[in-house]
């Protein structure tokens, strides 16, 4: 028995291109979001850790707190471009009494396909500093 051939009504030819076309200006933008989500989520994290080890890193006895921030851009460089670290400061700050360092990242994520626009946070670290005995 032969197979059944679909035969084309006057009208379909060339609907498949339309209808790719129509789900293709609603997928793209939404898989771009999500790309997107993904990164600044990424940079945002990855930023968090490096000012949390940055300020541990200036908190210990004997250290300064340009070693904290040189490590904080150490840790961004070894994950991210290390233009991310541009933007590094650290403060002593008091943290319930206590003696402590604050370590601040400013950073600014590009957007995916759009040329000036960008995603700016600043991220912190802190951690109580060690006296010496």
């Amino acid at each position: 028995m032969p197979a059944a051939r679909h035969r084309r009504q006057p009208g379909e030819r060339g609907s498949a291109v339309v209808d790719f076309v129509m789900v293709l200006v609603v997928l793209l933008p939404l898989f771009i979001g999500l790309l997107q989500l993904a990164l600044v989520l990424h940079v945002r994290n990855t930023l968090s850790s490096a000012a949390a080890e940055g300020a541990r890193y200036a908190a210990v006895a004997g250290a300064t707190p340009q070693d904290g921030v040189a490590k904080a851009r150490e840790q961004v460089s070894g994950a991210l471009d290390p233009a991310y670290a541009e933007e590094v400061r650290i403060e002593p700050v008091s943290i319930d009494g206590a003696a402590a360092y604050e370590l601040t990242i400013d950073a600014r994520v590009p957007t995916l396909g759009l040329g000036g626009i960008a995603f700016e946070f600043s991220v912190s670290g802190n951690a109580i500093r060690e006296e010496v005995p």
